[in-house]
């Protein structure tokens, strides 16, 4: 005789929407199909409608009445971040996930992205376009910004996982929802503040190479998002050295501490910072008005570079006297050069023809995404305590 195999743990995917009326049936069916046929649990796939203005909410009840184990759930308010923290907070699941709209990510991923969560292996799951066993289809300013950013993480950050933003990702349920009242964002930040908590707390983050396939139908505003991811970077730095990011974990987990010294020099670092970036600016406008926007860009950058490395010497790393300044100079260019190709490629993934705000825009956040790399470069290389210490034993 015949059984039927009973699935006894529950999956919770969350597809959030926004005004997604022409991909959302075609998309939730597929999904559904492949769930039904290929996962060995019991699965429940939740749209969660976020303020669309089209015919996205119609659409979303009638799958959810058309379909087992779908259910459509509406938010008055926008934000990928707020419609996961609605359901995930609420669900009954032994896992939470969600994917993207558009299922960029093949769908054969999903098991081994929730499998080591309800076997107790692991905490979080990420899928990961930036492993060398993933496959990816996607144009280069895309891939120059996704590269950057991630590559921010985990110099500027100390980030372990290597892809915060693709939309692919699994949470044990209590793990999500122990966290879920320290992560403050609603947009799409909202995935890098919850891994870098969860980091920051010992968690364990599994990842899953996947094959992946760039929507050319994204509604993404690529630069509003990279400007509000580094603004929420700083928010979670503050956060961190103030000491208000001290949250209860989930039991066992331990919290990780900011490395030595570290608490002390980032806020030095970033009057440094600050100061540098505005005289960037200022020169690079000045100049912009004779030359190119590339050669503007390096001699701005080279000049704020050699005040920078200076000011942070004596600053930030309390380094005094004439001694190794000369050295210093020279180990600070490498941070200028990384520098200097974060922002002249992001002056070249312009389109011809932007307005002068839109170029400013884009080197200003470029330059961000290069002062967190030359403060970790700085720190670890240039003047490293250690370092300076050897060279005195040497002597």
């Amino acid at each position: 005789m015949e059984t039927t195999a009973v699935r006894t743990r529950l999956v919770e995917v969350v597809v959030p929407v926004h005004n997604e009326q022409r991909a959302l049936r075609a998309s939730i069916t597929r999904l559904h199909t492949y769930l039904t046929g290929n996962l060995p649990y019991g699965f429940r796939i939740t749209i969660a409608d976020n303020a669309s203005t089209d015919n996205t909410w119609q659409l979303a009840t009638e799958l959810a009445g058309e379909l087992p184990h779908v259910r459509a759930v509406h938010l008055d308010e926008k934000g990928r971040g707020r419609a996961l923290r609605r359901v995930w907070s609420q669900s009954e699941a032994d896992v939470v996930s969600y994917m993207d709209v558009d299922l960029s990510t093949d769908l054969d991923a999903f098991l081994p992205l929730v499998a080591p969560l309800l076997s107790g292996h692991s905490d979080l799951a990420i899928g990961t376009r930036l492993a060398r066993a993933a496959r990816v289809e996607r144009g280069p300013r895309r891939e120059f910004i996704s590269r950057s950013y991630n590559l921010l993480l985990r110099l500027g950050m100390g980030a372990g996982f290597s892809d915060a933003q693709c939309g692919f990702k699994a949470v044990r349920t209590e793990v999500a929802q122990a966290l879920l009242p320290a992560v403050e964002d609603e947009q799409w930040f909202f995935d890098t503040e919850l891994l870098l908590l969860a980091e920051r707390h010992g968690l364990r983050i599994h990842e899953v190479p996947v094959d992946w396939v760039d929507d050319p139908d994204s509604r993404v505003d690529i630069v509003r998002t990279a400007l509000d991811d580094l603004r929420g970077l700083v928010r979670v730095t503050r956060k961190a050295l103030s000491g208000a990011a001290r949250r209860t974990a989930p039991a066992g987990a331990e919290r990780a501490a900011l490395p030595q010294g570290m608490a002390r020099q980032l806020p030095r670092f970033a009057v440094v910072g600050v100061v540098s970036t505005l005289a960037y600016v200022l020169l690079y406008s000045l100049l912009r008005q004779v030359v190119p926007p590339l050669a503007a860009n390096a001699v701005a950058l080279l000049v704020t570079a050699v005040a920078n490395t200076a000011a942070n010497r004596r600053f930030t790393f309390g380094v005094k006297g004439p001694g190794g300044a000369v050295r210093h100079q020279v180990e600070g260019l490498i941070a200028f050069l990384v520098g200097l190709a974060l922002t002249s490629g992001g002056l070249a993934l312009l389109p011809a023809g932007v307005s002068h705000g839109v170029e400013l825009a884009a080197v200003i956040a470029a330059n961000a995404a290069a002062t967190l790399v030359r403060f970790l470069l700085l720190r670890a290389w240039v003047f490293n305590p250690g370092r300076r210490a050897r060279g005195s034993d040497a002597r």
